[in-house]
């Protein structure tokens, strides 16, 4: 599957940081994770540092799928407004799955603290009304956060444009957020697995898998076999291929990048996240080198030949977007590229087995606008289902969802 179309800026600006080697010989594990992107990375680190044997395999290159067109921005706000996951889900899920993603930053910030130079830093993050008709969901939105012990505050028009310097008739201010090069921090963890004994395989492409009562058998398209007890599928959005009926719908996303910025002409977004309502939002955030990274005006476009000739109109669209919130903003537009990702009809990500595959084929889907957080929970979520222990999440996160 062709996963992006121009030039994504993690992978321009870090290159093919690390060839690992190609499986090339029989192999067995406790667990077998089919992803060498942040998800499958993040998952690994997971496991081997709790005593599995785990081993990696990517049809790709590490990292060179989604992730390098991820724009990595880490919050706890899911696409789905919390009051609106509460009619779908009741209240007290709601809340949960709000809450884990909360600490899944304070997860990610100790994870991505073992290296200097993956681009992490916290970030505050302002979702600002893009309609006056928004504000009374904003202020809905506030008061059921605030219930749920979430640290969030309601910005008038007038603080916005005192605080932040733009106009918009309201805005909700959290501080648990964060950035990060999310091609760079899979790369440290899997080059720091590799060191501990994990084996990662790149240019490995599995074209069967055999379950039975003991454990998986893959094939990959060279012939060689791995055996594990357990296997989970991060493969990205292509993970529905190992699925008869898709459990969600791929979508197109675009972003562009400019040139170094001074810390003066950053403003305010040198440390926050920026997002808006309206769907499909635009968003905005910055990078460890001072540039500014915009993103949005995401379609429903899955053909990667037309998703490629839109990537450059798309890009002049999300300038123009960002001049008109700063007019004395002057970018210089770097890079722009365009990704596939995939969003499930509640905003919430998919962990665990499925009844197509029985219980030791795992899925980790961490689908939607924050699907790095969704990935950090989810590492947790699938070692407690392997070593068959209870998990909070598990009945929000799983497939039995789609039957309620």
């Amino acid at each position: 599957m062709d996963l992006k179309s121009g030039y994504p800026f993690w992978a321009v600006s870090n290159g093919l940081m690390q060839a690992f080697p190609r499986l090339e010989t029989d192999h067995r594990c406790d667990v077998a994770v089919l992803g060498g992107g942040i998800t499958g990375a993040l998952i690994a680190d997971e496991l081997a540092g709790h005593g599995f044997d785990v081993a990696i395999l990517e049809q790709r290159d590490i990292g060179w799928g989604s992730t390098a067109a991820s724009t990595a921005l880490l919050q706890y706000e899911i696409d789905t407004h919390l009051v609106d996951l509460a009619k779908r889900h009741g209240e007290a899920d709601a809340a949960l799955a709000y809450r884990a993603c909360a600490d899944a930053i304070d997860q990610l910030h100790a994870v991505a603290s073992a290296w200097r130079d993956v681009g992490f830093a916290r970030n505050a993050s302002l979702y600002y009304a893009s309609r006056r008709r928004d504000v009374r969901a904003l202020e809905e939105e506030h008061a059921a956060r605030r219930r749920h012990g979430l640290e969030v505050e309601l910005l008038d028009a007038g603080r916005v444009q005192e605080d932040y310097g733009f106009d918009a008739p309201a805005a909700l201010l959290s501080r648990q957020g964060a950035r990060v090069d999310p091609y760079r921090l899979t790369h440290r963890l899997l080059q720091r697995l590799q060191k501990q004994g994990a084996s990662v395989f790149d240019r490995t492409r599995v074209v069967e898998i055999r379950t039975t009562s003991r454990g998986v058998a893959l094939r990959t398209d060279t012939g060689f076999s791995v055996r594990a007890a357990h296997l989970v599928i991060a493969a990205g959005y292509a993970s529905q291929h190992w699925l008869k009926k898709s459990v969600a719908r791929n979508r197109s996303s675009y972003a562009v990048i400019s040139d170094p910025l001074s810390e003066e002409a950053l403003g305010f977004l040198s440390d926050t996240l920026l997002w808006e309502t309206a769907r499909p939002y635009l968003y905005a955030r910055s990078t460890s080198d001072h540039r500014l990274l915009i993103g949005g005006e995401d379609d429903a476009v899955d053909i990667p030949a037309k998703r490629d000739a839109r990537v450059e109109k798309k890009a002049r669209t999300l300038l123009k977007r960002l001049h008109d919130l700063f007019p004395a903003l002057e970018t210089t537009p770097a890079f722009s590229w365009a990704g596939t990702f995939a969003e499930t009809e509640d905003g919430l990500p998919f962990f665990g087995p499925h009844a197509q595959w029985g219980p030791r084929v795992h899925f980790a889907m961490a689908y939607g606008g924050n699907g790095i957080t969704y990935s950090m929970l989810g590492a947790g979520l699938l070692r407690a289902l392997i070593e068959r222990r209870p998990h909070p999440l598990w009945p929000l996160f799983s497939f039995e969802r789609l039957e309620r």
